[in-house]
C-alpha cells in the first residue's frame, strides 16, 4: 500500500476519531465505535477510498 494520507488529513482524522470515539463513551453508543476507521486510517497512512476517487493528500516526493 503506497501511502496517500498526508500530515494535515492524518491530524484532521486523529481528532475527528478521538471525537467520534469520546462523543460514543459520553453517550454510551456502540456507534462510537465509528471513530476507530479514521484513527486507524491515520496510524496506517492509508484511505482504502483515496484511490477509488483518484485523490492523494501525501506530498509527493521530488524525482531524484
Amino acid at each position: 500500500m503506497k501511502p496517500n494520507v498526508g500530515g494535515i488529513d492524518r491530524t484532521l482524522r486523529i481528532l475527528v476519531g478521538l471525537g467520534i470515539l469520546g462523543a460514543g463513551y459520553y453517550y454510551q453508543s456502540w456507534f462510537g465505535l465509528i471513530g476507530i476507521v479514521p484513527l486507524l486510517t491515520a496510524v496506517v497512512s492509508f484511505c482504502p477510498l483515496y484511490p477509488l476517487l483518484g485523490i492523494s493528500t501525501c506530498p509527493r516526493k521530488s524525482q531524484e
